[in-house]
């Protein structure tokens, strides 16, 4: 590892470790600077502000992960893969949310799991046709289901496991697909009629 990318890491641990005994809006570049020891100059090197380090943050711990290589076969083992790094990092992520930049982490999951949901949709319909309209809403209905069940659970403190949210979170999905899917569908050979 180069030592810039060290020096990023080193930041981002820092700033998780203050996140877990300070409110977000509380923490200063200079606390963040001080407990590395750097300078500012470096923090502004790496990251515009506090804000942009909260970003990249959510992108490569959480949701990085889950959208690499993600597919309509795994997509489930890489949502459990996000919610323990969510619960493994529990304070950090509890504080996040509870900041005005949570709603970039709930935008995030939003835009991922509504292509998700698009993918399943797209392999469950196999010979029938389905509107692009109807399978945007469909998707987007179950992803604004999946992004609430998550934060909902940061939100209450994660009492169930993250195997346990994931199972719900797929058992629903795989009882609901085919009867939300059922009503828009048209075999594709009615479709041109």
């Amino acid at each position: 590892m180069n030592e810039s990318a060290f020096t990023k890491i080193a930041i981002t641990n820092v700033f998780k470790e203050l996140m877990t005994k300070k409110a977000f809006e509380k923490i200063t570049i200079s606390d963040i600077t001080s407990a590395c020891g750097l300078n500012r100059q470096t923090f502004y090197y790496h990251f515009r502000d506090k804000y942009d380090l909260l970003n990249w943050i959510f992108y490569n711990d959480a949701i990085m992960p889950f959208v690499e290589k993600l597919s309509f076969d795994n997509w489930s083992d890489k949502l459990c893969t996000m919610l323990t790094t969510i619960y493994n990092s529990s304070r950090f992520y509890t504080n996040a949310l509870k900041t005005s930049y949570g709603e970039e982490f709930r935008a995030y999951i939003h835009n991922v799991s509504t292509k998700v949901f698009t993918d399943i949709i797209e392999n469950v319909s196999g010979n029938y046709f389905i509107a692009d309209e109807d399978k945007q809403f469909i998707a987007e209905f179950f992803s604004y289901g999946m992004t609430g069940t998550v934060t909902t659970w940061v939100q209450k403190g994660m009492r169930d496991t993250p195997e346990k949210v994931t199972s719900h979170i797929v058992n629903l999905v795989n009882d609901c697909q085919r009867l939300a899917i059922a009503r828009y569908m048209l075999p594709k050979k009615q479709q041109s009629s």
